[in-house]
């Protein structure tokens, strides 16, 4: 499962919701469940429809009918079983890197170590580690700003 989306607010009274992502969304299979988080369980939703709004895309989800569904997304991370073949590694070459949050520096290229892909990222203090491009530390990627957040272990890098 990898982090596609995130649920930036909600649109609408109809349990519209607005997302920020990585992933062209009408370019998934709509038959096939994206996945929400909680309480540590990933719980399946449908897309029924799907519209891009300005550089962010509004989404509807089967039993999210009302605002007060939609409210309880907000904030909450959208995962999909994507597929990825071994050609179509993505390439974040000059993207902005954040840990929590936090911009840690810049990738400088990617390492593809089979199974386990690593980003090279030049530091502020010039140090330039490799650091795993693992699925479970992927926070976020936003193409628009060219950055990708990440929730890395204490002392990875």
């Amino acid at each position: 499962m990898l982090p596609i989306a995130k649920v930036v607010k909600s649109f609408g009274t109809d349990g519209g919701l607005l997302l920020s992502g990585n992933v062209d969304l009408e370019t998934l299979d709509f038959k096939e469940p994206v996945f929400i988080e909680f309480d540590g369980l990933q719980v399946p939703f449908f897309i029924l429809d799907c519209e891009p709004r300005g550089g962010k895309t509004v989404v509807h989800l089967n039993d999210v009918h009302n605002l007060e569904d939609a409210e309880e997304m907000v904030g909450r991370t959208i995962y999909a079983d994507v597929e990825m073949e071994e050609d179509d590694e993505p390439d974040f070459t000059g993207w902005t890197i954040l840990d929590h949050g936090t911009r840690i520096g810049t990738c400088t290229g990617i390492e593809p170590i089979p199974g386990n892909p690593c980003l090279y990222v030049k530091l502020a203090d010039g140090r330039e580690p490799l650091i795993p491009l693992h699925e479970d530390f992927v926070a976020g990627i936003d193409e628009s700003s060219r950055t990708l957040s990440l929730d890395l272990p204490e002392g990875l890098y």
